[in-house]
């Protein structure tokens, strides 16, 4: 049964060159529980595709159904509330609160709910980041970074993970731990959705997607 289900999706923006297609007619479901890569060059497309489905880049023609749901036919005010119940994000960036401990970012999607303390703290014991809960990103390893990015990604315990080159700052120890986390997150029964270059995620993926000039190149 599928999860996400994209129907000739098209993105199109436009600059001083004229249009550009970062997504041109994709047709792309996922099933519920699979775990999916999606590979190409920069500029492919991948990470437009990522953002479409996550409800956070609005496609100019074609329609994104995830769980059911038809997202840019949702006000933005419920999309951002089925994507913050629905859907864990991972960044290449990370994109951590430079101001804010480990333990306060893992907990920003809880909006500071007491209850989701506990949670946090679990995940960060997890992912072997007891110890840094007390720390500020700049005092942390990347490795020790992204592993935070994923402990807060998984805290209101979504249906599916969106990763966007989750390895690309990395050395190849820390890489695949990051990956056998969001092997570890599917195997619990998790989706999981992966854009990157490296073939380190593709060898944890059960399918693997190719994308080319914003289009569906094959599936390996």
């Amino acid at each position: 049964m599928n999860l996400v289900q994209l129907q000739n999706v098209s993105k199109i923006y436009m600059d001083k060159r004229g249009e550009v297609r970062a997504l041109d007619g994709v047709s792309f479901s996922v099933e519920r529980g699979e775990f999916v890569v999606a590979q190409g060059p920069s500029g492919s497309g991948k990470s437009t595709l990522l953002l479409a489905v996550g409800g956070m880049v609005h496609p100019t023609k074609g329609q994104v159904v995830v769980d059911g749901k038809d997202l840019y036919a949702m006000s933005g005010h419920d999309r951002a509330k089925f994507r913050a119940e629905n859907v864990g994000f991972v960044f290449q960036m990370f994109h951590l609160v430079p101001y804010l401990t480990v333990i306060e970012n893992v907990l920003l999607p809880s909006g500071g709910e007491t209850a989701a303390r506990t949670e946090a703290e679990g995940l960060l014991e997890r992912l072997g980041m007891s110890s840094r809960v007390r720390h500020k990103p700049a005092e942390l390893s990347a490795g020790e970074r992204q592993r935070t990015a994923i402990a807060r990604a998984l805290l209101n315990r979504p249906k599916m993970l969106l990763a966007d080159e989750p390895t690309g700052n990395l050395d190849p120890e820390n890489s695949a731990a990051v990956m056998g986390y969001l092997s570890e997150f599917h195997q619990d029964g998790g989706t999981v959705i992966v854009v990157s270059h490296e073939s380190v995620a593709a060898d944890y993926a059960q399918r693997v997607v190719q994308l080319r000039d914003g289009r569906v190149h094959g599936t390996t």
